[in-house]
């Protein structure tokens, strides 16, 4: 292991540094000063373009080029540079701005010097409120989204695969009426399908409107501007749906919704993990083993259900932090306080603990076999799961109290199949479905489970 990886305080830089790969370039500090870096160009390259600005010309072609530069070609030196004017200035947005005047350092287009324009009008949440606005959409675009449709991919073809295995069901962890494995598999599919699509329809806000929200600075400056026009045509033009009433910082509240859209995600994944969980404790399922692993360094024979348990784990580590994130962002004393600041700061580990965790889920599902006889087995071993289809019937067939006979006949007491049909000969049944019943197996009483299953 790297030696700074070693040293890490978080598992996410340490020992889960390689799985949490995916999402640095959108989530990490080197990702925040990139942003930055983008906005800051942008709105120069916005003024630039507003014709009542006259004291900055429209860009010239070599500029624009030189600006589009910076942004794409924003490198890890780049960064340890704007670290480094931190230093000196204690203050990492205006580290930028100095970065960026270095940049543009004897730089002019049409005759006017750019360096007086950078960060012209501005207050620091300016620029990171659309710095983490812009983080959060291209990291759930490129990483979370697809993420969670591969865990979805992974469910349904599962689901698929064992849409006609009958299976025993558990209410209150008793038996209870047959489903199919693959129809407990399509639930969670069609749970995180659902997640998906509401995670992807959060509207990402941002505002560019100055120390308290309202362009104080810009109307002193250019009274001719309209600045309410112009900073929601800005904020379009990054992807984003403009803020107008804000106090100096935008008001967090997409960013609680974006967070309770991921507990969700998680909610239903460690509802996931811990039916799976249960289902290799019971034998359904069979975790394959890999050669050189240890499951016990004492019990030989150990393979254990470790990456439902680390996804749990880390999911319930996530969804701490998302909740805290969603509660306390979209509060502010006044105009604002700094309490936000530190605060959006653990973005990247409340998602990064739920995004590595998604990956130990499907790890997981990958390495599991189904257990058909043991299943079968259960299966046989509770006939009196049926009681609920002879009950049905017996009303079906104007027997009032089919329900009490059947209670009185196997509530709290194990039921063997000779039982149960002397009871179904004996009953008031038509003769279709005194047939019927008799035909009935547990593994055949599973109701539209298979079709459900294929569905999904």
């Amino acid at each position: 292991m790297d030696p700074i990886a070693l040293n890490a305080l978080s598992p996410l830089d340490g020992r889960y540094a390689e799985k949490a790969d995916p999402i640095r370039d959108f989530l990490s500090e080197r990702a925040l000063i990139r942003y930055r870096v983008l906005v800051e160009v942008r709105w120069l390259q916005h003024l630039a373009d507003e014709p009542d600005i006259r004291d900055l010309a429209p860009l010239e072609s070599p500029v624009k080029d030189l600006l589009n530069q910076i942004v794409d070609g924003f490198a890890l030196e780049d960064a340890r540079r704007v670290k480094a004017l931190e230093k000196t200035t204690n203050h990492d947005v205006k580290a930028v701005e100095y970065f960026l005047r270095e940049k543009l350092d004897g730089v002019s287009s049409r005759g006017n010097a750019l360096t007086s324009f950078l960060h012209f009008a501005c207050t620091s949440e300016d620029i990171n409120n659309l710095a983490y606005a812009l983080m959060l959409r291209d990291v759930r675009q490129a990483v979370l989204g697809p993420a969670l449709q591969g865990l979805r991919a992974d469910l349904r073809k599962l689901a698929h695969d064992f849409a006609d295995l009958p299976m025993l069901s558990r209410t209150h962890g008793q038996a209870a009426s047959p489903t199919t494995l693959g129809k407990e598999m399509a639930n969670f599919a069609a749970r995180i399908d659902r997640q998906i699509d509401l995670l992807g329809t959060v509207e990402i806000f941002g505002k560019q409107n100055g120390a308290v929200g309202n362009f104080n600075a810009h109307a002193v400056a250019y009274p001719a501007v309209d600045w309410i026009e112009s900073s929601a045509r800005f904020v379009r033009a990054l992807g984003l749906s403009p803020a107008l009433h804000t106090t100096q910082i935008e008001p967090h509240d997409w960013i609680a919704e974006y967070c309770q859209a991921l507990v969700r995600c998680n909610s239903v994944v460690i509802d996931l993990c811990r039916d799976f969980w249960g289902y290799i404790s019971l034998g359904y399922f069979r975790t394959r083993a890999v050669p050189g692993e240890v499951g016990s360094s004492t019990m030989p024979h150990k393979v254990n259900p470790i990456e439902f348990e680390n996804a749990e784990g880390n999911l319930g580590l996530a969804n701490a932090l998302l909740e805290h994130l969603a509660t306390k962002l979209p509060i502010s004393r006044w105009q604002r306080d700094l309490t936000d600041s530190t605060v959006l700061r653990n973005l990247g580990s409340a998602i990064g603990y739920g995004f590595i965790a998604w990956q130990a889920c499907r790890r997981g599902l990958a390495r599991l076999d189904a257990d058909r006889e043991l299943i079968a087995r259960d299966l046989e071993a509770n006939p009196e799961v049926l009681a609920e289809a002879i009950q049905t019937l017996l009303r079906k067939n104007g027997v009032a109290d089919g329900y009490e006979q059947l209670k009185a006949l196997t509530r709290g007491r194990r039921v063997d199949v000779a039982t149960l049909r002397e009871f179904i000969a004996a009953a008031p049944l038509a003769d279709e479905d005194r047939a019927l019943l008799k035909r009935l197996t547990p593994a055949t009483y599973i109701g539209l489970a298979a079709e459900l299953a294929r569905r999904v």
